[in-house]
C-alpha cells in the first residue's frame, strides 16, 4: 500500500477547509472516493479532484503536498495515523487532535495544536501565533500530546495551556505562556516581554533570560532535581532537544504570577 497522496493542482485564492481528511474520517475510501469528496472553499463546495491530484490507497499515512498556506484544518480530531505535509500548513493543523503523528516539512499558521489532548505535532519551519493556544470563546487550551517547532514561534504560545508539552527550537513572541494551568513550555531561543502573564500553574523552561511582569517572585539559583527526570522525557523528540539533559539540574527559578495564585515556575538555565 503508498500513501494517500494529496497535491495540490494550483495555489487557492479562498482558504480551503480540510478537516475532514483524516485517517478515521477517509478510512477505507479508496483514490477515486476521495476524489468525489466535497471541500469547503471559502464559502463553496467543490469536490476533492478538482483541486488535488489523489493518488495513492493507504488512509492510515496521508501525505499532502503543497507550498499553500491556505490549507487549514489539517489533522482536526484525528486519533490515529499519521498525515505528512510537505510545503506549509494554514490555521488550525491538529485542532483538537487526539492520537496519531503530523509532520509539517515547512511553517503552519495560526492556532497549531489549539484544544489538542494527544499524539503529536512537529513543525519543520515556523509556528504562527496562539501555537497550542485557546481559541476564542474556550477557556483551555491544549490538554495533552507534544509539539515541536524547529524554527521560531510567534505571540501567546500555550494561551490558557492545561497539559502536554510544547517544545521550541527557536524563539518564542510576546505573552509565551499567558493564563497557563499546567504543562510544559520550552523555549531554546528567546522569549517576548510579558512571559508568564497571568499564569497560574506548569513550567516554562528556558535558556535566555525573560521579560516577566513585575507580580513574579525571583528565587534566586536553585539545583532541581526533577528535571532530570523532566530534560530526559524532553529529549526523546530528538533532533535540537537531544542534549537537554546535558544541561544540567541548575536553574534561576521564578515564581508568579502571584497575581493569580503564584504557583506557576519560570526556569533558566544559566
Amino acid at each position: 500500500m503508498t500513501a494517500l497522496t494529496l497535491q495540490l493542482l494550483a495555489p487557492p485564492s479562498p482558504r480551503i477547509d480540510l478537516s475532514a481528511f483524516t485517517p478515521d474520517g477517509l478510512a477505507g475510501q479508496s483514490a477515486d472516493e476521495v476524489r468525489r469528496l466535497p471541500l469547503w472553499v471559502g464559502n463553496q463546495q467543490v469536490e476533492t479532484g478538482d483541486l488535488f491530484r489523489v493518488t495513492g490507497d493507504d488512509t492510515d499515512a496521508i501525505l499532502i503536498r503543497s507550498d499553500s498556506d491556505r490549507l487549514d484544518g489539517i489533522g482536526t480530531g484525528m486519533t490515529r495515523g499519521s498525515i505528512r505535509v510537505e510545503g506549509r500548513a494554514g490555521a488550525y493543523l491538529g485542532r483538537r487532535q487526539r492520537g496519531g503523528a503530523i509532520a509539517v516539512t515547512g511553517d503552519a499558521g495560526p492556532f497549531a495544536g489549539s484544544g489538542m489532548s494527544g499524539g503529536t505535532i512537529r513543525i519543520g519551519g515556523d509556528a504562527g501565533d496562539f501555537l497550542g493556544a485557546a481559541i476564542a470563546g474556550e477557556r483551555r487550551g491544549m490538554r495533552g500530546g507534544r509539539i515541536e517547532v524547529l524554527g521560531n514561534a510567534g505571540d501567546r504560545v500555550g494561551d490558557h495551556q492545561r497539559r502536554g508539552q510544547i517544545l521550541i527550537n527557536g524563539n518564542a513572541g510576546d505573552y509565551c505562556g499567558s493564563r497557563m494551568v499546567a504543562g510544559t513550555i520550552l523555549v531554546l531561543g528567546r522569549t517576548g516581554i510579558n512571559t508568564g502573564l497571568a499564569m497560574r500553574r506548569g513550567t516554562l523552561l528556558l535558556t535566555a533570560e525573560p521579560n516577566l511582569p513585575p507580580t513574579f517572585n525571583d528565587n534566586g539559583t536553585q539545583q532541581l532535581a526533577f528535571l532530570a527526570l523532566l530534560t530526559r522525557d524532553l529529549a526523546t523528540a530528538g533532533g535540537p532537544f537531544e542534549q537537554l539533559k546535558s544541561r544540567g539540574t541548575r536553574v534561576r527559578r521564578w515564581l508568579g504570577d502571584l497575581g493569580y495564585g503564584g504557583q506557576g515556575e519560570v526556569l533558566v538555565w544559566g
